[in-house]
């Protein structure tokens, strides 16, 4: 029997702002082909999950208390909840990076298509990069790393007042940085051999000049990329999946 129902509607409510701040960011439920009510309803169920757990440190903060501060509570834990789904969410922004400049290298400049995660047009190698290595993600279970991560949350950034803004900006130009240097790993080969392979036309531009050289060697730039591709595809998104938890841990 449920005692005091405010104070158990309250607690509820708190702890859904930082599930749903980090669910509104996240990568994958936070895509614009999830339906807002589905992510409702999983940031809910989420948080009627957490609240047994952590009943004894949420619930004496939000019973009987001012409003004034109940308000401030839950500005704090919704910015809380972003900062933990804005660490993720640039890391698989990061995937889609290094697949557009891998696109690039390799002179794949197919006109873009809807993207599958979002509303913006993306090249179809991008998709499926990007939709290849997000998958990877949820199949190693990397949304079960961030919530365990938020409930440790409670003990690094406890219930009451506002988080530190330095920090957070901190932890997520950390996570930047991290992903930038981890993306140009992934698609320096692809660099690479574009690098190599123009500058290799050039010099033959250069010694027969009446041949347009560019566009005979634009389909073997192509096929040579896609077949790179091809053998390193698994690693890649592999690498990438493998680095998640390091990057996750660190922002957080």
């Amino acid at each position: 029997m449920i005692n005091d129902p405010e104070g158990s509607v309250l607690a509820l409510f708190v702890v859904i702002c930082r599930i749903g701040g980090c669910m509104m960011a996240m990568p994958g439920l936070a895509s614009a082909r999830v339906p807002v009510q589905i992510r409702l309803f999983v940031s809910v169920a989420v948080s009627l999950a957490i609240l047994p757990v952590m009943w004894s440190t949420i619930y004496p903060r939000v019973s009987g208390g001012d409003p004034a501060i109940y308000v401030q509570l839950i500005l704090g834990e919704l910015a809380i909840g972003v900062m933990f789904g804005l660490i993720a969410r640039f890391y698989t922004l990061g995937l889609q990076f290094a697949g557009t400049m891998i696109a690039m290298s390799i002179g794949f400049s197919a006109p873009g298509a809807g993207d599958i995660l979002e509303d913006t047009p993306e090249s179809q190698l991008t998709n499926m990069i990007s939709f290849g290595g997000l998958m990877l993600l949820f199949m190693m279970d990397f949304h079960h790393i961030m919530f365990r991560a938020i409930i440790d949350s409670y003990s690094v950034m406890p219930l009451g007042g506002m988080p530190d803004s330095q920090k957070m900006l901190i932890s997520l130009t950390d996570t930047l940085r991290d992903t930038f240097m981890i993306m140009l790993r992934l698609a320096s080969p692809f660099l690479l051999f574009g690098l190599m392979f123009n500058v290799s036309i050039g010099l033959i531009n250069k010694l027969a000049p009446q041949i347009p050289i560019y566009f005979i060697s634009t389909p073997y730039l192509l096929m040579g990329g896609l077949f790179l591709l091809y053998l390193s595809i698994a690693a890649l998104v592999r690498q990438f999946a493998d680095a998640f938890p390091s990057i996750f841990h660190a922002g957080g």
